[in-house]
C-alpha cells in the first residue's frame, strides 16, 4: 500500500478552506460539515502515515485508535465535530426545519477552530515520523 498520507492532509486543508468560505457566505451548516470532513481526513492521514488504514467517520474513535496517546482535550473537540457529520446535511436529523435553520456562526466558528487544531496536531505528528 502506497503512503498517501500527504494527499489526505492536503485535502483536509482544502476542506478547512471550504469551511471558512462557507461560513463567510452564511452557509453555517456546510461550514460545520466541511470542518468535520477536514478533521476526519487529517486523522486518516495520521493513520496512513503510521502504515494503517482507518475506516469510519467518528473522529474521536479514530483519534483513540492511533498507536500513541492523544490529548483528551483534542478527543473532546473531535466529539463535537462528530456531531456535524449528519445533522448539517439531512432534514430528518432534526425534529423539524431544514438543517440550515439549526446552525449559526457560533457553531461554524467553533467547528473551524477545532478542525484547525486537529489538522495542526496531525501535521505535527506526521512531521515526527
Amino acid at each position: 500500500m502506497a503512503n498517501r498520507s500527504q494527499e489526505w492532509l492536503k485535502q483536509a486543508e482544502r476542506d478547512l478552506d471550504l469551511a471558512k468560505i462557507s461560513a463567510e457566505a452564511g452557509h453555517f451548516e456546510w461550514a460545520c460539515f466541511a470542518a468535520q470532513q477536514s478533521a476526519e481526513k487529517a486523522v486518516k492521514a495520521l493513520h496512513l502515515s503510521e502504515g494503517e488504514e482507518a475506516w469510519g467517520h467518528v473522529i474521536a474513535r479514530l483519534l483513540k485508535a492511533l498507536p500513541y496517546k492523544v490529548p483528551r482535550a483534542l478527543v473532546k473537540k473531535a466529539m463535537t465535530l462528530d456531531g456535524y457529520y449528519i445533522a448539517p446535511r439531512y432534514p430528518n436529523s432534526h425534529a423539524e426545519g431544514a438543517p440550515f435553520e439549526h446552525f449559526s456562526d457560533l457553531q461554524s466558528k467553533q467547528a473551524i477552530k477545532y478542525a484547525r487544531e486537529i489538522l495542526d496536531f496531525a501535521r505535527s505528528q506526521m512531521a515526527q515520523t
